[in-house]
């Protein structure tokens, strides 16, 4: 009899964890999507904690050092690593999306301190969520200036 209280016992344990292993999970999931991705599933995922990565608009950039407000446009970017080297690496890419104005485009919101790394054909990779208002809220920015690590990648380098 006391052996099987243990049992009992024991699988009432394993089955709290799993199911706490599993609704954490399940509520902390965060999709990467790029621009075109995002805006193509419509209200699908407005209001739901999203990854999305673009190329940032220099001239699109305004900061507020009052209200440490910052809006930015970024432009679609491919998603996927075969496809960037296909069309040349990141740099050409990132450069490739800031001239077409046929790209589609998002408007981002985020508030703090404004990144060294901002500026024209960086790629912003952001988390948060997509307004109802088609504005992306943004609570983490990550920049990549592809500029900074040319040299480390020969075949993207530029000769003088």
């Amino acid at each position: 009899m006391a052996r099987l209280k243990f049992l009992i016992g024991g699988a009432l344990i394993l089955a709290a964890v799993v199911y706490l292993i599993v609704s954490s999970t399940t509520a902390n999931a965060q999709y990467f999507l790029s621009v075109d991705e995002l805006q193509s599933t419509g209200s699908k995922y407005t209001n739901k904690d999203v990854r999305v990565s673009g190329a940032v608009l220099g001239d699109t950039i305004q900061y507020d050092p009052q209200t440490l407000k910052l809006t930015f446009t970024v432009a679609h970017v491919p998603g996927d690593n075969k496809d960037i080297e296909a069309q040349g690496g990141l740099a050409q890419v990132l450069h490739d999306a800031v001239v077409d104005s046929a790209r589609n485009r998002m408007q981002v919101e985020y508030y703090g301190v404004r990144p060294d790394l901002l500026r024209n054909e960086a790629q912003a990779i952001m988390t948060g969520r997509m307004g109802e208002d088609g504005v992306f809220y943004a609570d983490e920015l990550l920049l990549k200036c592809p500029t900074k690590y040319e040299e480390a990648v020969p075949g993207q380098t530029s000769e003088d």
